[in-house]
């Protein structure tokens, strides 16, 4: 019996809830499909499917080890396209996932040059602000803020979560006051509203210690989207509390300033640091760490300022 033959095509019935969609699907017949099941279902001792005349079900023992036998083919398929590598150099599809935000400030350009570097690579890049399990949705990568604590997952440190404060210099020319822990109720704020940010305070250190700083009472523009923030700080609309990473090329180009360059601000629950995660029931593949390699460089140029 050819059990991974049958392992495959337990899968794919499975997957389209049918012998004959399979069949079409792999180029066989339904019952050559059916033949392996049942033979697979004899070896293994058990029914994986409870049958009728309308359709299949799969069983519990069937839920069981269809997680077991998708983990197998897809071990498979990693080991054989890292076979391939080893003489051919870095191929096939890398799924990862990001931050919306992360577009527009990095990931466009690492995607852009990492697929120059290596041109048999093929990326998915999905953006999503929601929370994302990479495990269950296939993903190969994610690249995320502050920590990764969650089993299954490792995660590397590629970049660092810096947090300034920043305006355009129409805004400083229209707004001479100095800012400083004394004057903040005196300007206009951008505040990002997020589940896992304080909406009231932030903290800072200086020279002197740790420092609780307020945000002032109104806000001149309050909103959940960070891109919407960012247009309005280069528009000279307010003060932004921002990362690094979404506005350096802003401070290259002097379209924003820094200020309060004497104290480091906290970045809060996003925390220190921006991780590469993947799932850690398979060792990461060459592509992956090639990726996360590349990442790497590009960020530490910004990190480097």
């Amino acid at each position: 019996m050819d059990t991974l033959g049958a392992i495959s095509m337990f899968v794919a019935t499975a997957d389209q809830g049918s012998f004959s969609r399979a069949a079409e699907l792999l180029g066989k017949t339904p019952s050559a499909l059916t033949k392996s099941v049942s033979m697979l279902e004899k070896q293994l001792g058990t029914l994986l499917f409870e049958r009728s005349t309308r359709r299949i079900v799969l069983t519990e023992s069937g839920r069981l080890y269809l997680e077991t036998a998708r983990q197998v083919l897809r071990s498979l398929h990693e080991a054989g396209e890292e076979i391939s590598q080893l003489h051919q150099g870095l191929s096939g599809t890398l799924r990862l996932t990001a931050p919306l935000a992360f577009e527009r400030a990095f990931l466009s350009e690492v995607c852009a040059g990492f697929l120059e570097q290596y041109p048999d690579i093929q990326l998915r890049v999905d953006l999503s602000d929601d929370f994302v399990d990479l495990i269950d949705a296939g993903y190969d990568l994610g690249i995320r803020q502050g920590r990764s604590d969650l089993p299954g997952l490792i995660g590397r440190v590629v970049g660092k979560n810096r947090i300034y404060l920043c305006a355009s210099p129409h805004y400083v020319a229209r707004n001479p006051l100095p800012l400083s822990p004394q004057t903040i109720d005196q300007h206009d704020w951008l505040k990002y509203v997020h589940s896992a940010l304080d909406v009231k305070y932030w903290w800072a250190q200086s020279q002197t210690g740790r420092i609780r700083l307020s945000y002032p009472h109104k806000a001149r523009l309050e909103s959940d989207s960070y891109d919407l923030l960012l247009q309005n700080a280069l528009a000279g609309r307010g003060i932004l509390h921002t990362p690094q990473w979404s506005v350096e090329r802003y401070l290259r180009d002097g379209r924003l300033v820094r200020l309060m360059e004497d104290y480091i601000i906290e970045p809060e629950a996003f925390g220190d640091d921006i991780l590469a995660v993947y799932p850690s029931h398979h060792r990461a593949s060459r592509k992956v760490l090639a990726f996360i390699d590349y990442l790497s460089s590009y960020l530490a140029t910004l990190n480097s300022v």
